[in-house]
């Protein structure tokens, strides 16, 4: 799970509304090697990830936003971000993306000249915290903020969020996470000590204590609209561990940059606020496009 900004509070927080609601699955949407499979699948080059901020955008707006990422080419969607969104939201989000994915499945199966395996991508939680869960979701990134400094963030939440993400069976997707400059919200509210360029050394260890912590991804993250993207250097540096599988997110926004992320070792690449700027919706289908097809030129 993403240990981004949460809204601070000292009254005790209550579990997810979202607990009580019947969980509703969409098995028909994963992939048939199961999603952590699929994740951790390198046949087919450098992949990329849309994220969705469900405090950002209507349900409807968001799920217009991820049937074009799709169609140009994204293969996997993160559902989070937003630091106080209300539980109800993220799941109405989810819910409501999972039903578009599943009518374009249907629509595809009856046009033979229309491939159905498109629309099969995971929809997956990216949260702030243990507060916004959805049953709706097909995975999360059940995440250790690996260089935060506050229990909090290390463990904490996920204690929180452990019983609830089991009772809707909602599968874990085990992850290192790692802050790097300029860090953005998620730096400073995650309390972060941040990983600066050229600290290939430092990766590398956590990297390798990813991998014997257990963990099979390991995600390397500049920060939300970050200025510069994460230093391909450390990502190299990470690449060395070649168990694990490297998303990297944050300060990417062109097919250049997705291009140079891919080359160093990226297995994924994330953008949101790429797909938030778009002014309309062609111009977000061209814009990842761009990156999907510079992540796949220079895939390692």
């Amino acid at each position: 799970m993403k240990f981004g900004p949460m809204k601070q509070s000292t009254k005790e927080e209550k579990p997810p509304k979202t607990s009580l609601a019947s969980p509703k699955r969409f098995p028909n949407m994963l992939p048939e090697e199961g999603l952590l499979n699929y994740i951790l699948d390198r046949s087919q080059g450098c992949r990329h990830i849309t994220l969705i901020d469900p405090g950002k955008q209507s349900a409807e707006e968001a799920t217009r936003r991820v049937i074009s990422a799709v169609g140009a080419g994204s293969r996997m969607i993160f559902v989070g971000g937003s630091t106080d969104t209300p539980d109800e939201v993220v799941h109405n989000t989810c819910k409501t993306i999972q039903e578009a994915l599943e009518l374009q499945i249907f629509a595809s199966s009856q046009d033979p000249s229309s491939e159905e395996d498109l629309w099969k991508v995971p929809v997956v939680l990216f949260p702030g915290g243990a507060h916004a869960l959805s049953p709706a979701a097909d995975g999360i990134t059940f995440m250790m903020l690996m260089n935060s400094q506050i229990r909090k963030f290390l463990i904490g939440e996920q204690l929180r969020g452990a019983p609830y993400l089991d009772k809707f069976g909602v599968e874990g997707l085990p992850t290192g996470y790692l802050v790097f400059s300029p860090g953005g919200k998620v730096g400073e509210v995650g309390q972060a000590e941040l990983i600066e360029s050229g600290q290939t050394e430092l990766v590398n260890s956590y990297a390798l204590t990813a991998k014997m912590f257990g963990f099979k991804i390991l995600y390397l993250e500049a920060g939300s609209g970050a200025s510069t993207q994460v230093d391909p250097k450390c990502i190299e540096s990470a690449r060395k561990v070649d168990e694990l599988c490297l998303i990297v997110g944050g300060g990417i926004r062109s097919g250049e940059q997705a291009a140079i992320a891919a080359a160093a070792g990226a297995n994924w690449i994330v953008t949101g606020t790429l797909t938030e700027d778009a002014s309309n919706l062609e111009e977000l289908s061209q814009r990842i496009s761009e990156v999907v097809s510079g992540a796949q030129s220079s895939s390692s």
